[in-house]
């Protein structure tokens, strides 16, 4: 991968690492079929601007918006649906270990699937250095959860798959000639307008106590910035890395999450943290495969 395409990686860990925090914040307000409409619903007004702005424009083929549609389904509505009532069960610190077998699942999807994108041994030792970090960084305490909550475990695990395949199946794009931004706002507008009906079923938020500032502040940066703002810059990366690395910012997540806990609520950097993030970048360098290269050059 390019300088470009690492660069993509942090700023999407940033941006989706921070969303964790904001999504717990969310759902002490509304329930999450709700949390989840909200935030599609707002991200579409800044999507569309930025189309604007830079002069894009948004399909008019039927075909088109079914694959959006599909996409939609597949990385938004059904892993958010189920990652978000996880989170209700579960701690947010044992959802983010389980959010990092995305990567896992994508290496073993990209290899049944796709014709360029094959797993090797180096790449597969790779992700399970990133789960072992992940887990590592998060802890025994959070593990310990790994004993309850099983379907709430099972529902956020089914949703990395569905990351997993969303990222494959976005490759059908890149012969569209579709481009990245009108992906991202075709993506979100979809999966506003199938969450709407779901969302006035499951919850009947007309009967819910009017949210407070808290939520309103949150869920806006989760829609602006976390939303709008990253599947932007995700698909991008997707056009230039493809699917399985475009993955690999799941494993920076927690370290985000870390950092913020650290600047914010003044939690410790333990050093079962520290020792995570070398099993990380171990993991995201095996991945890479240019040490490996580069080893096998000098040798």
């Amino acid at each position: 991968m390019t300088r470009r395409d690492w660069g993509l990686i942090v700023a999407l860990a940033v941006l989706w690492g921070s969303a964790f925090i904001l999504i717990e914040i969310g759902l002490r307000s509304v329930p999450p079929n709700t949390l989840v409409f909200a935030r599609m619903a707002l991200a579409v007004p800044p999507l569309l601007l930025l189309m604007r702005m830079r002069g894009a424009t948004l399909p008019r083929d039927g075909k088109s918006w079914a694959m959006l549609s599909v996409l939609g389904i597949l990385n938004v509505v059904l892993p958010f649906i189920l990652f978000y009532w996880g989170m209700t069960q579960i701690s947010t610190g044992l959802a983010s270990i389980l959010n990092a077998t995305t990567p896992l699942w994508g290496v073993v999807a990209a290899h049944f699937l796709t014709r360029d994108e094959k797993a090797t041994p180096a790449r597969i030792i790779g992700v399970l250095f990133g789960v072992a970090g992940i887990a590592v960084m998060i802890g025994v305490e959070a593990l310990s959860g790994m004993t309850s909550g099983l379907f709430a475990q099972i529902a956020c695990l089914i949703a990395t798959l569905c990351y997993a395949l969303a990222s494959i199946y976005a490759r059908k794009f890149g012969a569209s000639g579709m481009a990245p931004l009108s992906i991202a706002t075709g993506q979100v507008l979809t999966s506003a307008i199938i969450m709407l009906p779901i969302a006035l079923i499951s919850d009947a938020p007309w009967a819910l106590p009017l949210p407070g500032a808290s939520f309103w502040l949150a869920t806006g940066a989760i829609a602006v910035f976390s939303t709008s703002l990253a599947y932007y810059l995700y698909f991008q990366l997707l056009e230039s890395a493809g699917a399985s690395n475009s993955l690999l910012v799941t494993f920076l997540i927690p370290i985000v999450a870390v950092v913020l806990g650290a600047a914010f609520l003044g939690e410790r950097f333990s050093v079962n943290q520290g020792a995570g993030v070398v099993l990380i970048a171990v993991g995201l360098a095996l991945l890479d495969g240019r040490v490996l290269r580069r080893g096998g050059q000098s040798a």
